[in-house]
């Protein structure tokens, strides 16, 4: 049987289109002093290190390389380190990774580091063109943007979704943003200066879009003897699981239901025991690049029937005052470091439930859900921490 894991630090950075301000490393070492701090841990303490980013945004090769004294902290360097690149679940591969290191009880003290520096490329677009077939797709030009907008375009032909719809995702998201001192866009938004924004890919217009940002992001997973030495309020990882679709684009039945993270919620629920998500669960800090999204992740996760997803969004079910508060972070459609967007998912969901989100925080979180999408849509990792020992 696995041992009883849970996150007892976490560590953000500022984040921003490019953080010219320091180096990588420092980037890094910003998140990851945070996290000790918080956990009250010294660089000794940990046992070792899992990384991730993804490269081609960061312009660098192997990046860990370059930051793996900042990883372990300063005077920690030698531990075991693994590096993780999956696409936009990196950060969520990332956190399983930290986890499934201690809940083998290979190590007591794990830190999960995740980072990217995508202003340091020329345009994020261009590497993303390149997640799909070199040579019956990607002449399409089916990147991120394209894909989702083909998403949208079939849930409005399905189910009847409207572009007032994606505004008011936009809406709410925008305005967590500005509660959460760490986002990258924090600006006023109002369904008529969403839907006055410009077209992008029809139907998505710029505030339907995730930014490209710099940042990083620093998680501490212990084991159950450790976690209630370290702290009084850990948050314990009662589910977690990764899926994989298939390679061809054109293959999937993905583009208005998303039946493979269907599929992935109810293996990850069976192991949490939640039979009904919308009740169950009081935060969710879902990976929503783009607006139509988290529409669909609602219907995929459960928290609404198929085609629903819209009339949740109207009805401020999914708003910090509703009855389940989706992305209080602002979610990936305000803060994008790709590489490290599925950790920060995670790391939001946990101080939640350890009741440290500051301006952010949702009243009497026990129990949080943090997602991660990556590759051309192919990948998800599904993460659930709560307050109470499992």
């Amino acid at each position: 049987m696995p041992r009883r894991v849970a996150i007892v630090g976490v560590g953000l950075t500022r984040t921003s289109s490019h953080r010219a301000d320091v180096t990588y490393p420092e980037l890094v070492y910003e998140a990851v002093s945070a996290a000790l701090a918080q956990a009250a841990l010294e660089p000794k303490d940990i046992d070792a290190v899992t990384y991730g980013s993804m490269d081609p945004f960061d312009g660098v090769f192997a990046p860990e390389r370059w930051n793996v004294e900042a990883c372990a902290g300063a005077g920690a360097t030698n531990l075991p380190l693994m590096k993780i690149t999956t696409g936009g679940t990196t950060g969520g591969s990332t956190a399983l990774a930290g986890y499934y290191h201690v809940a083998s009880g290979l190590f007591d003290v794990v830190l999960a580091v995740a980072s990217q520096r995508v202003g340091e490329t020329v345009e994020a677009q261009l590497v993303l063109n390149t997640a799909i077939d070199p040579i019956y797709e990607r002449w399409l030009g089916g990147g991120a943007i394209t894909i989702a907008a083909l998403q949208a375009v079939r849930h409005f032909w399905r189910y009847g979704t409207t572009e007032q719809d994606l505004a008011h995702i936009a809406v709410k998201n925008h305005e967590n943003a500005q509660r959460n001192p760490y986002a990258h866009l924090m600006r006023m938004l109002t369904v008529q200066d969403a839907l006055q924004t410009r077209l992008i890919s029809w139907p998505l217009r710029l505030s339907d879009c995730c930014p490209s940002s710099d940042g990083a992001c620093a998680i501490i997973f212990a084991s159950e003897e450790q976690a209630k030495r370290i702290t009084d309020r850990p948050a314990w990882v009662i589910g977690a699981g990764q899926i994989t679709d298939n390679y061809w684009v054109g293959d999937r039945p993905w583009y208005e239901d998303w039946d493979s993270l269907s599929l992935l919620a109810r293996r990850v629920y069976r192991q949490a025991k939640i039979d009904d998500p919308l009740r169950d669960l009081d935060v969710a800090e879902l990976y929503n690049a783009f607006s139509v999204q988290e529409i669909i992740e609602y219907e995929a996760l459960g928290f609404c029937e198929k085609g629903k997803g819209g009339e949740l969004i109207r009805k401020g079910v999914t708003t910090m005052e509703g009855q389940l508060p989706v992305c209080p972070s602002g979610g990936v459609l305000c803060t994008n470091p790709i590489g490290a967007s599925g950790l920060i998912r995670v790391a939001e969901a946990a101080l939640q439930v350890m009741g440290k989100a500051e301006g952010r925080q949702v009243p009497n979180v026990r129990k949080a859900l943090a997602h991660a999408w990556g590759a051309a849509i192919g990948f998800h990792t599904l993460m659930l921490l709560s307050s109470d020992v499992p």
